[in-house]
């Protein structure tokens, strides 16, 4: 086979690839956009649009994952990637709030280095649930939503592997800085409580 021939076949398999990433590119947009769309409502308290949202995006997964079963190596770029941590950030936000199990990756059909990521982001979507628990007074729920915060931090610090297996570290830190300023949080929160009920108690004294 001389090089003109070689080059056309190389060609068409690249043509036929580059028309499957931009397909790819559409979904995984897609994905990310309704998944932060059902983030947005669960904040909102609004889980019937939440969960609808999060059905659609299921079925994008899937499609996803069909798409690319002859292409593994667009599977596992970056922007697939991104948009599964997303889905899996909704969907553990969505269960938590719901008071469900969580799921597993195979349950979700996402590879399991994506859900770890998604995991560390997780994190930072319940410290923003936890702002709003004590903007709104609720210092006791806030502080099982930090205590939850702590213990899913405790377990995503067990995964230690290189980088070139799941890029976890920089979740890690992360979550860790998430965490700490979470604590300065909910201590001022009850110190100032603390204040709050004495200066009561003085004024039924005076």
């Amino acid at each position: 086979m001389n090089i003109s021939e070689i080059i056309r076949e190389i060609r068409d398999v690249l043509d036929r690839k580059d028309e499957v990433r931009e397909r790819t590119l559409k979904l995984t947009r897609e994905i990310v956009r309704l998944s932060g769309d059902s983030i947005k409502a669960l904040h909102r308290g609004e889980f019937k649009t939440a969960e609808e949202r999060l059905k659609r995006v299921e079925k994008l997964v899937n499609e996803l994952r069909e798409m690319l079963k002859e292409h593994r190596d667009l599977y596992f770029t970056g922007y697939v990637q991104g948009a599964h941590q997303e889905y899996v950030e909704a969907t553990l936000f969505y269960n938590y709030l719901l008071g469900k199990d969580f799921p597993t990756p195979q349950e979700i059909k996402v590879p399991e280095a994506d859900y770890a990521l998604g995991i560390g982001d997780f994190i930072g979507e319940l410290r923003r649930y936890f702002l709003t628990l004590l903007l709104k007074g609720d210092l006791e729920k806030a502080q099982e939503v930090y205590y939850f915060m702590e213990k899913i931090y405790n377990e995503l610090v067990t995964l230690e592997y290189p980088k070139g297996l799941v890029n976890i570290r920089q979740k890690q830190d992360q979550a860790r800085y998430i965490l700490e300023k979470t604590l300065e949080d909910l201590v001022r929160a009850k110190i100032n409580r603390g204040l709050e009920k004495k200066l009561e108690e003085w004024r039924n004294e005076s």
